[in-house]
């Protein structure tokens, strides 16, 4: 949802025109969060989805009209028809859009949408909007997995961390995804910025850094903790917190071995695997297949 903002910030600055259409309204269904935008330049160029399906050439339209005449414009969109012919998604969303032109002024906020480091205000005519901040994905360890898992990781919407005091390993160049590379041992870093928000997860397969994580994991609020390894590694770290006193009610916060059983083999594939389990936890869901669910699929 952020990188269409990444997009404002660069068009701003190279002083290219554009109008935003930006979702202000959602009922019945959700396609896209509040705050999801479309930017759309004089010559058509468009970046971000809103999930309209075939209105989004409305919304270009609309758009450009406004890039045009600067005047803020509302576009109510029913996304309630299933006639295959006119396109209809049939998934009953209702989605009022504002359309929008910024100027130059906007350049800080939008920079700091896309980096979301800390909440952002929107204000469109009558229409505003809190960017939360990010929530973090803190990985320890600079693996080439931590390199798979800050790829999505940014796309599925976290500020991503890495925490490895080794400056050789931990560099943009081995993970160019990260929001940040701390270089700094996890005892040192971590008890500074676990949030509620916040999810770790632990790839070092090294006790040294494996195990100052997990203890200031288990004595911080953090939402999710993850653990890679095999089942006789899981065995012995929580054997050695066992015996630092943490009890089974603190080790069982401890997700290990990470991620969902999807029978995954690379590091791509067992990425997925971790972001699912950490969304899904993060969700309240249960991680299983939609088609066996009865409930609402957002």
């Amino acid at each position: 949802m952020r990188e269409v903002f990444a997009t404002a910030a660069a068009w701003l600055e190279e002083g290219r025109p554009f109008a935003l259409a930006t979702l202000a309204e959602l009922r019945a269904a959700k396609t896209a969060p509040i705050g999801t935008s479309i930017a759309v330049d004089a010559k058509g160029n468009i970046a971000g989805n809103i999930g309209a399906g075939c209105y989004e050439s409305e919304i270009i339209e609309t758009a450009q009209q406004t890039l045009r005449d600067g005047t803020v414009r509302y576009l109510d969109i029913n996304l309630d028809s299933d006639d295959e012919l006119s396109g209809g998604t049939a998934c009953g969303a209702q989605m009022r859009l504002v359309v929008w032109r910024p100027g130059r002024s906007f350049l800080d906020d939008a920079r700091a949408i896309s980096a979301g480091e800390h909440a952002v205000t929107l204000r469109v005519d009558s229409f505003e909007h809190i960017f939360p901040a990010k929530d973090p994905l803190l990985l320890i360890g600079a693996t080439t997995l931590a390199a798979a898992l800050a790829v999505m990781g940014r796309r599925a919407g976290f500020r991503v961390v890495v925490v490895d005091p080794r400056p050789v390993f931990a560099t943009h160049e081995r993970v160019p995804e990260a929001d940040r590379i701390v270089h700094e041992w996890p005892d040192d870093y971590l008890p500074h910025v676990l949030t509620p928000h916040a999810s770790v997860v632990v790839l070092s397969h090294d006790p040294k850094f494996d195990l100052p994580a997990l203890r200031c994991a288990l004595r911080s609020a953090a939402r999710y903790i993850g653990l890679l390894g095999s089942r006789r590694a899981q065995r012995a770290r929580r054997k050695a917190l066992r015996a630092e006193g943490f009890d089974d009610r603190a080790l069982e916060r401890i997700h290990g071995p990470v991620g969902l059983d999807i029978g995954g083999a690379t590091e791509g594939e067992t990425a997925i695997s971790i972001l699912a389990e950490i969304i899904a936890y993060r969700s309240g869901r249960s991680g299983t297949p939609l088609v066996a669910e009865l409930g609402a699929i957002h």
